[in-house]
């Protein structure tokens, strides 16, 4: 397999959008769930509120040089942005738990949503590449 599939500058790019989009949403996230009393899911969710507008117009301009504009797009990205977070969280919340049930439910949801991160990082750059902005690059 081509290596060039998974591994190009469009990975580069995303990650650097990436950087500020994670800090950007992981504080919100942290702090709402630390210092604001919301859930686990609420927290979390805000993270991707508050980064998905600024990821999508970087990854799309940026990123994968998207230059049209349609609804369908539109809808793709957040599409795909509410599946990786789903899978990403759900999957993380229910392993960190297993491999740290002598920890108190706040360092559990803390490190869940450090594991949902990173999940969701791997899934959301294949999910945009493949599917939210496939074939729109010029």
């Amino acid at each position: 397999m081509n290596k060039r599939i998974f591994f190009d500058k469009t990975l580069v790019k995303f990650l650097l959008v990436g950087v500020c989009n994670t800090l950007v949403g992981s504080a919100v996230m942290f702090a709402l769930y630390n210092f604001g009393g919301m859930s686990y899911w609420i927290a979390s969710a805000a993270n991707y509120i508050v980064g998905g507008a600024v990821s999508f117009f970087l990854n799309k301009y940026f990123t994968f040089q998207a230059r049209g504009w349609s609804w369908k797009q539109v809808a793709r990205f957040a599409l795909n942005l509410a599946i990786c977070y789903l899978l990403a969280y759900g999957m993380a919340k229910p392993l960190v738990e297993l491999l740290f049930t002598s920890q108190p439910i706040r360092v559990q949801e803390n490190a869940a949503m450090l594991a949902g991160i990173c999940l969701y990082t791997v899934l959301n750059y294949f999910g945009q590449r493949w599917f939210a902005f496939k074939g729109d690059a010029t």
